[in-house]
């Protein structure tokens, strides 16, 4: 990747990580550690890889995003705000009554929501739907889907797989965000899934293991997508809270918003970075 555009991109992260802290904040609750993990997957997949239009969010042709971690919403939603989809105001109305953004995204209110997710293990089953659609009507569009490591440890998850694998959804790209934490503790104290690419090659899917949290690593990884006919499977290794020095690997901010001093600290840390990037 270009130097410029790869610092453009960081500077986007950055700002979609801003977003994520200050409608936290504004909510007095939310998930900011595993949708600060998530935030360069997203940017790249919005502001470079997806065919997508902020003006006509509906376009028939257009590539289907689903975020299986649906609690990560604070991420999507600060992504779609800085691609045009909506004014970024609407961050600070955040799990606001009368606001669109809920706790989960929601396709029937909030533009370029392709699916409504939250219940942990059923979005990559949507996203496996639409893949077969686009197959069956042979359309072009492709499909992504974010899932967090925790999540995986649902067995609907790995019915899902097998479902991809056999039926050869090759317009598929699952992204496990692999940052081992969840909401009670570590991956391996929980329930580990691991190890995770070996049991989706098990289901016939092509597996990159990457840096998640880089660009070029990012870009090297749906270049290789692109060249491969069977669904692939991302193996993104991130960090929690990345970003934020007293957030990063803290299973504590799994679900816990900041308050306001610490919105202060986690903001002027972030446009300190972003004024750094050349």
């Amino acid at each position: 990747m270009e130097k410029s555009r790869k610092t453009e991109l960081e500077k986007i992260a950055t700002d979609v990580r801003i977003g994520v802290i200050e409608s936290t904040n504004a909510a007095k609750s939310g998930h900011p550690g595993g949708s600060l993990s998530c935030a360069d997957i997203l940017t790249y997949l919005y502001f470079e890889q997806m065919n997508i239009d902020p003006k006509n969010p509906k376009m028939e042709n257009r590539d289907r995003f689903v975020l299986s971690k649906g609690h990560c919403a604070p991420a999507l939603y600060s992504v779609l705000a800085l691609r045009g989809f909506f004014d970024k105001s609407e961050l600070l109305n955040l799990r606001h009554i009368g606001s669109f953004l809920q706790g989960h995204p929601d396709m029937k209110h909030i533009p370029g929501v392709d699916m409504s997710t939250g219940s942990l293990g059923q979005g990559i089953s949507a996203a496996c739907g639409m893949a077969l659609s686009a197959k069956h009507f042979k359309n072009d569009f492709k499909v992504y889907t974010v899932l967090g490591d925790g999540e995986i440890e649902e067995g609907q998850v790995w019915e899902a797989a097998m479902f991809a694998g056999n039926k050869g959804l090759s317009n598929l790209t699952a992204i496990v965000d692999f940052n081992n934490l969840q909401i009670d503790g570590t991956i391996d104290d929980v329930n580990s899934a691991k190890p995770i690419d070996k049991k989706f090659e098990a289901f016939g899917w092509h597996v990159i293991t990457i840096d998640g949290n880089d660009f070029d690593s990012i870009e090297n990884a749906f270049k290789e997508a692109e060249k491969v006919d069977k669904p692939v499977a991302i193996i993104a290794k991130t960090v929690k809270g990345k970003g934020v020095s007293f957030m990063e690997n803290q299973v504590s901010w799994h679900g816990s918003a900041p308050d306001d001093e610490q919105t202060k600290q986690a903001v002027a840390e972030l446009e300190a970075y972003k004024a750094s990037l050349k």
